[in-house]
C-alpha cells in the first residue's frame, strides 16, 4: 500500500485538486506541505491531534512539513466555525501562545537537519503596507466569490466586521509567501478552510505564472479532527499541566462505540490489518479496543510511562487490580479543613472536578457526585479528617471523572 493508499484508507482525505499530482509527490517523499496553527490559546488541544498526526506520518514518508504558526493571523482570527467573533489578543499573549506550540510541535515533528520548518507568519504579514496589498493582491479576489465561502456564511447573520473578512486574504497570501520562499507545495486543512486554500492557490495563479500551478496542490484534511476538540466539560489539551495525562487517556477510553475504530485508524500508528481485525469485535471487546486507542495515543502524546501510569489508574477504578497511585490526587492541608472536616462541595472545586461552588451543587442535587462508591446526596454533606483513610478517598463525579483525595 502507498503512503497516499493509506491515508485514504485510514479516512483522512476528502477533497483535493489534482489526486494524480498529489500521489505522485506524496509517494515519491518530495511533498513540502504546510498546516497553520493560530496561537488562540498557550496548548494546542486533541482538536490539532489529527493535522500533528498527520504531518508526522507525511514526514516519515520522506515529506517535509511545515508547521506555520499564525503569529500574524492571530491579530485578526479565523471566523471559521465562529458565530461570534474572537477576542483580540495582546501581541505578547500571541508569542506566548506561539512559544507553547513550538514546544508540543516538537514531541511530533522532527525539526532537526532540515527535516521540517517552523514558520511565523508574522514575519510577512505584519510588514504588510496596506495601500501596496491592495494594489498587489486585492484585485486577485472576488468579493462575491468571499462572501459566497462557507467560513463566512454563519456569520452573515450576525454580522462578519471587515477585520475577519480579511483572514481569506491572509491566510491565501501565506501559502504565496511560503511557496516563494520555501518551495511549499501543498498545503492541509479542514473542511472549514476549503475557501481560504483555494485562495491561496489562485493567488499563486494568478501572481506567477499558470505553469506554476500544477505545484500548488490543495488538500483537504477530513473535519473529524474538528470535533474532537472540546467535550462538554471544556478543552481536552495536549499541556499535561492543563489536562492531565490520566483525563487524557480517560477522554479516549470514554469516545462512543461508533467512533473508536474511526479513531484508531485516523489517529493511531497501528497497522491497518490490525484494525481491520479490531472490526469484528462486539460487546466487551470494544471496551479492549477504547483502551488500546488511548494507551496508544497517551504514550504519544505524553510518553509510553505516563501512558502505562493512566492506564493503571484507569484500571483501579473498575477494578482490584489496578494501582490507585497513578489516579490523579490531590493532597488536602490543614487549611482546607474548618473545624476539622470539609464539605463535599469544597473537595469538588479543591480536585477541579467542577468550576464552582454552585456547579458543585447542582451536580450533587442531580445525583452525579459519589464519595467511595457512595452517592452523596446532601449538598452539605462533609468529610471529617480523621476518617480520611491513609490510602486515601475516591471522588466521582459523572461516569468519566474520578478523582483521589489525601491528607498531605
Amino acid at each position: 500500500m502507498t503512503v497516499w493508499e493509506e491515508l485514504k484508507a485510514r479516512g483522512l482525505i476528502a477533497q483535493v485538486t489534482d489526486e494524480e499530482e498529489i500521489k505522485e509527490l506524496v509517494n515519491a517523499g518530495k511533498a513540502t506541505f504546510y498546516i497553520g496553527f493560530d496561537p488562540t490559546a498557550d496548548s494546542l488541544h486533541v482538536g490539532h491531534f489529527m493535522a500533528l498526526c498527520l504531518m508526522k506520518r507525511l514526514q516519515m514518508a520522506g515529506n517535509k512539513p511545515i508547521a506555520l504558526l499564525g503569529g500574524g493571523t492571530g491579530y485578526i482570527g479565523d471566523p471559521s466555525g465562529r458565530s461570534d467573533m474572537r477576542s483580540m489578543m495582546t501581541p505578547e499573549e500571541i508569542q506566548h501562545n506561539c512559544d507553547c506550540f513550538k514546544e508540543q510541535m516538537s514531541r511530533f515533528i522532527d525539526f532537526s537537519e532540515g527535516k521540517a520548518l517552523m514558520v511565523n507568519n508574522a514575519e510577512w504579514l505584519l510588514q504588510l503596507n496596506y495601500v501596496e496589498l491592495l494594489r498587489e493582491v486585492g484585485h486577485c479576489f472576488s468579493v462575491n466569490n468571499m462572501l459566497r465561502a462557507e467560513c463566512y456564511k454563519q456569520r452573515m447573520e450576525k454580522g462578519l466586521s471587515f477585520l475577519e473578512f480579511n483572514y481569506m486574504i491572509m491566510q491565501s497570501y501565506d501559502f504565496y509567501m511560503l511557496y516563494q520562499k520555501y518551495g511549499c507545495n501543498m498545503q492541509f486543512g479542514g473542511d472549514d478552510q476549503w475557501s481560504n486554500m483555494l485562495g491561496g492557490t489562485e493567488l499563486i495563479r494568478r501572481k506567477l505564472n499558470k505553469d506554476a500551478y500544477a505545484m500548488t496542490i490543495t488538500l483537504l484534511l477530513n473535519s473529524e479532527g474538528k470535533k474532537m476538540g472540546k467535550t462538554q466539560s471544556g478543552a481536552v489539551w495536549l499541556d499535561p499541566n492543563k489536562t492531565s495525562p490520566f483525563d487524557f487517556y480517560q477522554y479516549w477510553r470514554n469516545v462512543g462505540d461508533a467512533d473508536v475504530l474511526k479513531c484508531l485508524r485516523m489517529l493511531t500508528f497501528l497497522p491497518l490489518e490490525q484494525i481491520e481485525e479490531m472490526e469484528k469485535w462486539e460487546g466487551s471487546q470494544l471496551n479492549q479496543a477504547k483502551e488500546i486507542l488511548a494507551y496508544e495515543l497517551t504514550s504519544l502524546v505524553h510518553g509510553e510511562e505516563e501512558a502505562k501510569k493512566a492506564q493503571e489508574g484507569a484500571k483501579a477504578l473498575f477494578s482490584a487490580n489496578g494501582d490507585t497511585a497513578n489516579m490523579p490526587t490531590t493532597e488536602l492541608e490543614e487549611e482546607d479543613f474548618r473545624d476539622g472536616s470539609i464539605d463535599v462541595i469544597s473537595l469538588l472545586v479543591k480536585t477541579k472536578l467542577v468550576t464552582s461552588r454552585s456547579e458543585g451543587r447542582r451536580a450533587i442535587e442531580q445525583g452525579g457526585v459519589s464519595l467511595d462508591g457512595e452517592k452523596v446526596t446532601d449538598v452539605y454533606h462533609a468529610v471529617a479528617k480523621e476518617n480520611i483513610p491513609e490510602e486515601g478517598l475516591i471522588l466521582k463525579r459523572g461516569k468519566k471523572k474520578f478523582h483521589k483525595i489525601c491528607l498531605k
